[in-house]
């Protein structure tokens, strides 16, 4: 019985969160100000202050076994995943003509030929010539949205995030692409220059240094043993690790019941390190995506899922 509630209201909060309708706009993500990136070996900043000796950290024993709680009851709510709700929605609007030129979005190359979805999200980002910039997935869904279908860019960007009263359209379309790549290998390339490039760039953010608390990403995400409160935080440096920053996303997010992608997440990251947030679909997301997908690859993506 307990079982049966916990996913029934689950997806009464994933229902409600898609099909409610919207209520005022989310305030856009600032661009982000140029900065010369700092060397890629920086180390994580020090604790604003000091603490007695093993405050702030638990032992492991007690987070292997939070982190084991935690799993299992994600394997009981993804037997029944929210998540399918927007995958659903997400099919229904890749097929349906829409926007300006009332067009679907059925002609959209996601990089492996025109309409093909299957595999095509475990093999992104990716160069595309037609857009001459690299793209992930999201920005590529956005980027079909205003050439084949007429929608604006900037108007995209006004609301580019999920809220408890509204579920933006790319990010329903990118959870139904994700789906598409369920237990398929993670394999984004890097024949291209400008593929490599995008992935330099990418980890050269991923250890860049600023803002008011002199954090990085790999502040958090660049060292074994690191955790906030329970939650264990995964070395994405290291190859057996870095999988968890690509895994489970498109995600729905248990605090708040609502649906977010990867462009949600990163942006999300620089809000609380009090960076200037990056621009939606921005080049900087793309380059950190490429660092995170290709430091995943070879392992096997288990498409959308749960978040606490």
């Amino acid at each position: 019985m307990t079982r049966a509630l916990a996913l029934c209201a689950a997806a009464a909060l994933a229902a409600a969160a898609y099909l409610a309708p919207a209520a005022g706009q989310m305030k856009a993500p600032a661009p982000a100000q140029a900065k010369a990136p700092a060397p890629a070996q920086a180390k994580a900043p020090a604790p604003a202050q000091a603490k007695a000796p093993g405050q702030g950290k638990a032992p492991a024993a007690e987070r292997d076994a939070t982190t084991a709680d935690f799993e299992k009851f994600r394997e009981v709510l993804e037997a029944d995943n929210p998540a399918e709700l927007f995958e659903a929605k997400g099919a229904e609007l890749w097929k349906t003509p829409r926007g300006p030129k009332n067009a679907s979005l059925e002609r959209c190359d996601l990089g492996l030929g025109p309409g093909v979805v299957k595999g095509a999200y475990v093999q992104l980002p990716r160069y595309f010539a037609d857009a001459g910039k690299v793209m992930d997935a999201e920005r590529r869904i956005v980027h079909c949205m205003v050439t084949l279908q007429g929608f604006d860019a900037a108007e995209l960007a006004k609301q580019p995030f999920s809220t408890d009263t509204r579920t933006p359209d790319p990010v329903a379309i990118t959870t139904f692409v994700a789906g598409q790549s369920r237990d398929m290998k993670i394999a984004p390339p890097q024949k291209l220059p400008q593929e490599r490039e995008a992935y330099a760039v990418g980890r050269e953010i991923f250890f860049y240094r600023a803002g008011a608390y002199d954090f990085s990403c790999a502040s958090c995400h660049g060292e074994d043993g690191k955790r906030i409160r329970t939650q264990q935080l995964p070395n994405f440096t290291r190859a057996d690790e870095a999988v968890r920053s690509y895994q489970g996303w498109p995600g729905y997010r248990m605090t708040g019941g609502v649906m977010h992608t990867l462009q949600w997440r990163l942006w999300d990251c620089f809000r609380q390190q009090r960076f200037p947030e990056p621009g939606y679909v921005s080049d900087s997301l793309t380059a950190l995506l490429t660092y995170l997908a290709v430091n995943s690859s070879g392992q096997v993506y288990k498409g959308p899922g749960i978040k606490r």
